[in-house]
């Protein structure tokens, strides 16, 4: 069931998009090397995905975004179309936006792709870490979230 909420969520996402005067979004996936767990435990290659909106050369704002879920939740008329505009609070043609998918929601690195039970139990802290380890602290200038 949760897979194909998922898949509908990112047919939607274009649609999402579309409906909102700012750039489209775009997605792509980083790779955190040696990720270590507050458990100890180190994954050697964990796979976050991410959708990105505005261009790359902008000034780079990472969203996190509440304890789990994808990116596609904060492409909404609702968050989105009220904050990425032109002239709205993180217009997406002066910023870079990157909005990365929680650790075990939405693309990202999760038990069910293959380590089970062999996966390292992770916490919020774990999710926010990894989350944030996509566009280090110290190059981008905004965090919210």
């Amino acid at each position: 069931m949760l897979r194909i909420v998922a898949a509908l969520a990112l047919l939607l996402l274009p649609l999402a998009a579309a409906a909102a005067d700012y750039p489209g979004p775009r997605t792509g996936d980083w790779v955190a090397p040696n990720f270590k767990f507050h458990t100890g435990e180190v994954i050697s290659a964990l796979k976050l995905h991410y959708t990105t909106v505005g261009d790359p050369a902008g000034t780079p704002v990472v969203v996190l975004h509440g304890s789990g879920g994808s990116a596609a939740s904060m492409l909404t008329p609702a968050f989105a179309g009220q904050l990425f505009g032109p002239g709205q609070p993180l217009d997406a043609t002066k910023y870079y936006i990157i909005i990365p998918d929680a650790l075990g929601h939405g693309a990202s690195a999760k038990p069910s792709d293959g380590l089970k039970t062999k996966f390292p139990q992770y916490d919020y802290a774990d999710m926010v870490d990894a989350q944030t380890g996509c566009c280090p602290k110290d190059s981008a200038s905004i965090m919210y979230g």
